[in-house]
C-alpha cells in the first residue's frame, strides 16, 4: 500500500497518506486480531480472498476490476498530491478517515454477527440465513460498509479527483452483489423466503423499485 500512495505521489512528505493507513491498518489489524480470538474459522476464510480464490468465472472477473478500482483509488489520489489537480482542504481529509473508520465498524458488526461472511461467494455445510443484526436491516451490509470506506478512501488521501476512481469499482461491486444474490438464491436454503421478509425494508431505505436489478442493488446495499 505505501509503494502504491508514495511512488506516485514521488515524495514522502504526505501527512494524509500516513494518517490514512494508520486508519486503514489499524482497523485491518484490529478485526483481525478479534476474528482471531473469537472466530479464527471466519479469519481462515476472510484470509482466502481475490481473483484466485473465486470458484465461479464470472466472480473471477469481477474481483479483477474490483483489484484494479481499489489500486485506481490509491494511486490517483497519490498523483493529484503530486500534481495538485483537485486537493481538498484538511477538514475534507480528516472526515474521509472518519468514513473509512466507519466502514470498517460496519464491517466489524457483519462479522460479529455472521460467522459464514468469507470474502469469496460461497456455501459451507451448515450455512444458515442470518436474519439478525445488520441483516434484519439490509440483505448485504458488508457491501453498506464498503461504501463509506470507498468514498472516504480518496478523500482521506486528500484528492477530489479520486472519486472518479469509483467509477471502476462500483459497477464491480454492483456486478458482484447482484451476482452472490442468484448464487444465494440456488444454493442457501431459506434465503428466498429472507428476501421476501427483508426485501421490503431495504427497498424503503432505498426508496428504489425492486422491477429494475439496477434498483434492487441499490436496495440491497
Amino acid at each position: 500500500m505505501a509503494a502504491l500512495l508514495f511512488v506516485p505521489a514521488g515524495t514522502f512528505d504526505y501527512w494524509q497518506a500516513y494518517l490514512f493507513m494508520a486508519v486503514f491498518v489499524g482497523a485491518s489489524a484490529a478485526i483481525t486480531v478479534y476474528l482471531a480470538i473469537k472466530d479464527p474459522e471466519l479469519l481462515e476464510r476472510r484470509m482466502k480472498a481475490g481473483p484466485t480464490a473465486e470458484k465461479q468465472t464470472s466472480q473471477k472477473i469481477i474481483m479483477v476490476f474490483a483489484l484494479l478500482g481499489f489500486v485506481a483509488l490509491l494511486v490517483v489520489p497519490a498523483l493529484d498530491r503530486r500534481f495538485m489537480w483537485s486537493p481538498v482542504p484538511p477538514y475534507v481529509s480528516l472526515i474521509g478517515d472518519f468514513l473509512v473508520a466507519l466502514g470498517f465498524l460496519l464491517v466489524y458488526f457483519v462479522i460479529r454477527e455472521n460467522s459464514y461472511a468469507a470474502s469469496t461467494i460461497q456455501v459451507v455445510e451448515g450455512q444458515t440465513v442470518i436474519s439478525t443484526g445488520p441483516y434484519a436491516v439490509v440483505r448485504h451490509p458488508m457491501y453498506a460498509g464498503a461504501l463509506p470506506l470507498l468514498t472516504g478512501t480518496p478523500l482521506a488521501l486528500g484528492s477530489w479527483a479520486g472519486l472518479i476512481a469509483l467509477l471502476l469499482f462500483i459497477p464491480a461491486l454492483i456486478w458482484r452483489l447482484l451476482d452472490e444474490e442468484r448464487f444465494l438464491h440456488e444454493h442457501l436454503p431459506g434465503y428466498t423466503e429472507y428476501t421476501g421478509r427483508c426485501g421490503i425494508d431495504c427497498c424503503r431505505l432505498s426508496g428504489r423499485s425492486t422491477k429494475n436489478d439496477w434498483g434492487v442493488a441499490a436496495s440491497l446495499l
